[in-house]
């Protein structure tokens, strides 16, 4: 079998005439029904039902024309059979009209011809009647061949035109559906290429905004659009005006703690949502370039948890956001988002660029100072002692040597520094020992060089879990934390301890906890840009490395803790981020 898109049109025409002619035989034939000609009736009713199937399932079989003239002959000849001349003459019809609208003047003719031979023979060779007889029958079946063969051939004509128009149509239709998709596809090149041609965030929020506007409603040169839009982000805990298109100069300045109306709305279900009467939405409505539109919609710039704010396109006219615009819109959102995600890293690796050329260059002036303040004054004060001490030799010879003991053991403290600064520097003992034995070689040098007392406890199996870099940015955090405490907590005792969360076993926690005088964080963190120290910036930036969360938990007179939260697996990173991890408190 075979099958077409298109229905068999000759099958369905065949098929109507096939019943309307059954229902005249059986109107003519119920004074006369018996038992033969009823199972040729239901024969032919049913041959006629399988043709209804097939074409209704647009299918046909191998030589499905022949076979269907066959079909209707063979009826015919049976019912000629059983009725004579009288009062189905007129039976083979049946058979000659669906010969004429398959094979059109041909077919009917050359089934009239052979139709009537076979009835005349019958007559002749079978019922023993004169040829004169089988006369009617002959000339009925070649008039009428010859009448359905040149109607056919004009009904077929047409039937063909009309066929042939459809298929023109359809296949315009698809050639139309396909240039569509193309210049869909086009579009969205287009838009991902023009999203893409630059890593400035800024950028990016302009062409996102302006890519939306010039999809959904196209301008002619000299034209404006009566669009209204705008990329809202979050600052903090509230969405601010990124970027927008016929905003006043104080729309610019509004903010939005997205909390009720369409906004919180849009965030909660992160999908596009489109609302009539922008103006009368409680946030919405502090905007004053959205007066006067009738329509909006709102959609959310999201991708997997993180949300960074929502677009914003506003119309004057109410049925403008049609269900096609609004899938134009939902794709440019999401290609926003993919945009200022990659703009985001991109200006992030910037920074952290420009924070390693900072922390480089502090790296160098801290070692300037603990040069200077520490080996340079102990080298000059070495220097000023040996003058001392050749001129001793003149005058007071029997005190030379006491003065050179000291000497030497100012040389000792000067190589004791050195050591630790170079120890700090490179702790050799943190990559062939680990953690734990580098933090109490600190501990040790902290001891013999500045008298500062200092007790380490670590857990093995935590510090068994952390990787070599993160071991390394625990050790550096504590070595920051520990000479802050020295330098300016004039503590007596100060302790180091890693461990982990008891509430939450894949988070370690890496504690710097002293005795000292304390101060106030927040009094320090605002005039840290005016301060020479970047201790507490450090600290930060080599949380930030391990993907932990720093806390400080200090006020004068009350000692410092500094508490490193470093998560041991993503899902840990994951929650500590979100905030989802229970922080002890202190």
């Amino acid at each position: 079998m075979r099958k077409s898109d298109f229905p068999f049109l000759a099958d369905w025409l065949t098929i109507s005439l096939r019943w309307l002619s059954l229902l005249l035989m059986t109107a003519v034939l119920s004074p006369l029904l018996h038992l033969g000609y009823a199972l040729v009736l239901a024969f032919s009713a049913a041959g006629n039902v399988f043709s209804v199937v097939l074409a209704a399932s647009n299918r046909r079989m191998e030589g499905h024309r022949l076979l269907n003239v066959g079909f209707d002959v063979l009826v015919a000849l049976v019912l000629f059979i059983l009725g004579g001349l009288t009062p189905l003459f007129w039976c083979g019809l049946i058979a000659i009209t669906s010969a004429a609208i398959y094979y059109e003047w041909r077919g009917s003719l050359l089934t009239a011809a052979l139709l009537g031979l076979a009835q005349a023979a019958w007559l002749v060779l079978v019922q023993a009647q004169p040829p004169i007889a089988a006369l009617p029958a002959v000339g009925f079946d070649l008039v009428s061949g010859l009448l359905l063969g040149w109607m056919s051939t004009y009904v077929m004509t047409a039937v063909r035109r009309n066929y042939r128009q459809h298929l023109n149509q359809r296949s315009d239709l698809e050639q139309n559906t396909r240039q569509r998709e193309h210049d869909r596809m086009r579009g969205l090149y287009k838009l991902i290429e023009s999203l893409s041609a630059s890593l400035n965030y800024q950028d990016v929020l302009d062409a996102a905004l302006d890519l939306g506007t010039s999809a959904i409603e196209p301008v002619q040169a000299g034209q404006s659009s009566q669009i209204t839009s705008a990329v809202l982000l979050f600052n903090e805990e509230s969405l601010i005006v990124g970027t927008a298109r016929r905003f006043s100069a104080t729309d610019l300045h509004q903010n939005f703690p997205a909390e009720q109306g369409v906004l919180a709305r849009v965030l909660q279900e992160g999908a596009a949502v489109r609302i009539a009467n922008p103006s009368a939405d409680p946030e919405l409505a502090k905007i004053l370039a959205l007066q006067g539109m009738t329509s909006a919609v709102v959609l959310p710039l999201m991708r997997g948890m993180n949300a960074y704010g929502v677009l914003l396109y506003a119309h004057p006219q109410a049925d403008f956001f049609t269900t096609e615009r609004l899938e134009l819109l939902d794709m440019i959102s999401t290609q926003s988002v993919i945009a200022i995600q990659n703009a985001r890293l991109y200006d992030a690796v910037r920074v952290e660029k420009e924070r390693i050329v900072e922390s480089q260059e502090e790296a160098r002036k801290k070692l300037a100072r603990d040069l200077h303040d520490g080996p340079t004054q102990s080298v000059a004060s070495i220097a000023m002692r040996l003058s001392v001490a050749r001129r001793m030799l003149q005058v007071k010879p029997d005190q030379v040597n006491e003065e050179l003991e000291r000497i030497e053991e100012l040389a000792r403290r000067t190589t004791q520094e050195i050591r630790h600064m170079l120890f700090t520097m490179r702790p050799l003992v943190l990559e062939s020992d680990g953690l734990a034995a580098a933090l109490q070689a600190m501990a040790d040098k902290m001891r013999d060089t500045y008298q500062q007392n200092i007790e380490i406890q670590t857990d093995p199996a935590v510090i068994d879990r952390l990787d070599n870099s993160r071991q390394t940015a625990i050790f550096y955090l504590s070595e920051e934390a520990v000479n802050n405490a020295r330098k300016h907590a004039k503590a007596s005792r100060i302790l180091v301890r890693v461990n982990s969360l008891r509430n939450d076993p894949e988070v370690a926690l890496l504690e710097i906890a002293d005795n000292g005088v304390g101060f106030d964080p927040k009094a320090v963190g605002t005039n840290y840009e005016r301060r020479g120290s970047l201790g507490m910036v450090n600290l930060r930036e080599r949380t930030e490395l391990v993907e932990g969360l720093l806390n400080i938990d200090s006020a004068p007179g009350c000692g410092t803790r500094v508490q490193v939260f470093i998560p041991l697996s993503a899902q840990a990173a994951d929650r500590l981020q979100r905030g989802l991890v229970n922080v002890p408190a202190n």
